[in-house]
């Protein structure tokens, strides 16, 4: 059985990976090399680190709020006892810190999800996956702010998609 994202099962247990391995170690290999082309595996460990990427983004990112006494909320805070300072500031470093890895965790998720179903129907492994892929989670997310922002959802996150995944297919020089 066949689903998208799997590569065709490989001629006996050991693979052009595994010389040298004995026949349990080379089929090991082959089962996980199988579960890392599962798309559902591959959504899940983008998921995962999306959202872990999302928790620093977010925790940088509030921290670097508090900097100035010039911004409104550096100015409420520095106003507050330093206890009230402290407690004030991690509280809203957690809350933006989850509310930024939830963000990224989604994103992750539903690009890498629908790249790898892309993928498994068009059986190939080229920049149309990015792209499409890109346009569609681009669709979802801007969805509920009508059609005109899903539009321009996908244009941009096809956009992006495409530079990334260009960038990331460059052949290396060696110097």
């Amino acid at each position: 059985m066949s689903f998208p994202g799997m590569s065709p099962p490989m001629a006996g247990a050991a693979g052009p990976n595994t010389q040298g391995m004995s026949e349990q170690e080379a089929a090991m290999v082959k089962g996980m090399q199988g579960l890392m082309e599962s798309c559902p595996i591959k959504t899940v460990i983008s998921g995962t680190m999306g959202f872990g990427l999302g928790g620093v983004f977010g925790l940088f990112m509030a921290s670097m709020s508090y900097d100035s006494t010039l911004t409104p909320q550096g100015a409420a805070i520095s106003n507050l006892p330093w206890k009230e300072q402290v407690r004030a500031g991690f509280k809203d470093m957690g809350s933006r810190s989850w509310s930024s890895a939830k963000n990224f965790g989604i994103v992750g998720a539903l690009y890498a999800g629908t790249e790898c179903c892309v993928e498994g129907l068009r059986a190939k492994n080229d920049l149309t996956n990015s792209v499409a892929a890109g346009c569609i989670t681009g669709g979802i997310l801007g969805a509920k702010a009508g059609p005109q922002a899903a539009a321009a959802g996908c244009a941009g996150f096809a956009a992006f998609s495409a530079a990334i995944d260009a960038y990331m297919r460059m052949p290396e020089k060696d110097d």
